[in-house]
């Protein structure tokens, strides 16, 4: 099996065993940005993830949560922030569009100047983060070691977990760092909807995000470079983490425009089913003109609104009702 079909395999499963969020490929670093992605994040709800799921579907900007803006009374957008106006003009029309901040109208036109405020506090919502690296097949382990390693030394996530269809050995987990959990991932072949069977080899050892991590940078010959992160950089870069995992989930992937592909249920999601290869495909890397397989088709005509999908299987709301107070005199300027 593919590392993507064994993916959203797992993540299905996840989704359907546990409360909270998961999600795939999101970044996993914090002083080199993009340097380490997360094959696949689960996120625990905390004691106001409630109300994170009244505020807004979408990621929240986090320019935005740390800046000024509060509940109360007001600011003018500009003077809210600490970054750079472009960011925090970004940041400002974003929050505005998804529902995490409101236009004051009143004292915006009595300034001639844009004022907004919170339309609720940024909850405490997000509990423990577990990130879960995949490789199904550990004969073919690429740079699986170094990113564990990472991980490990990093400690952005609380839990680092291999998941893995292949036979594990002593070798193998001598080769792990020893806090990494281990799974082995087991199929029904005829079970219907969901057939995965997760067996715990080693279950992982928890991690210290509130304190100071190593990131390796880059690796040179009998060397690598590190740098040091800071808890409170590392919190930072935790809240961006379920931010992106919230509003992104895992269902990012897309449908081929080929006729040999159809929508398939049977993971206990709808995934890309290719009948000519005889799996499930990713569209991005797999599909298109140059497969022998391919038949031109339309992916609009599969109608497959994955979006609605997880509105309706998970506690994530896509268009939730929202904080938005009605101000007096609000449909006089629009």
């Amino acid at each position: 099996m593919s590392e993507f079909a064994f993916e959203l395999e797992l993540c299905a499963h996840l989704e359907q065993r546990a409360d909270g969020i998961v999600a795939r490929q999101l970044g996993g670093s914090v002083a080199d940005p993009g340097g380490r992605i997360l094959d696949v994040v689960r996120v625990e709800p905390g004691p106001e993830f409630d109300d994170r799921i009244e505020l807004t579907g979408e990621t929240i900007p986090d320019a935005a949560i740390e800046s000024a803006v509060g509940t109360g009374r007001a600011r003018y957008w500009k003077a809210a922030f600490d970054c750079h106006p472009e960011r925090a003009r970004s940041a400002t029309e974003r929050a505005l569009e998804i529902g995490f901040f409101e236009r004051d109208r009143e004292a915006s036109a009595a300034s001639n100047r844009e004022y907004v405020r919170q339309v609720a506090r940024y909850p405490d919502w997000y509990d423990r983060i577990v990130g879960i690296e995949n490789k199904p097949d550990l004969g073919r382990p690429g740079d699986l070691e170094a990113q564990l390693r990472t991980d490990v030394g990093l400690a952005l996530v609380d839990e680092a977990i291999l998941a893995t269809e292949s036979y594990v050995t002593r070798a193998h987990l001598h080769r792990l760092p020893d806090a990494v959990g281990v799974w082995r991932v087991h199929r029904d072949e005829a079970a219907a909807g969901d057939g995965l069977e997760i067996e715990v080899i080693r279950e992982p050892a928890p991690l210290a995000p509130d304190e100071p991590g190593i990131e390796p940078l880059t690796s040179h010959a009998g060397r690598t470079e590190i740098e040091v992160v800071s808890p409170d950089a590392k919190a930072r870069a935790r809240r961006r983490l379920a931010e992106r995992a919230y509003g992104k989930g895992w269902r990012t992937y897309q449908f081929p425009d080929c006729e040999a592909c159809r929508p398939d249920g049977a993971s206990g999601a709808t995934v890309p089913y290719c009948e000519w290869k005889d799996r499930v495909v990713d569209a991005n890397s797999e599909c298109g003109p140059d497969c022998p397989g391919h038949e031109p088709g339309s992916a609009a005509e599969m109608a497959v609104d994955l979006e609605a999908e997880r509105d309706r299987r998970t506690a994530w709301e896509a268009d939730p009702d929202g904080k938005r107070r009605r101000q007096a005199g609000l449909d006089r300027f629009g």
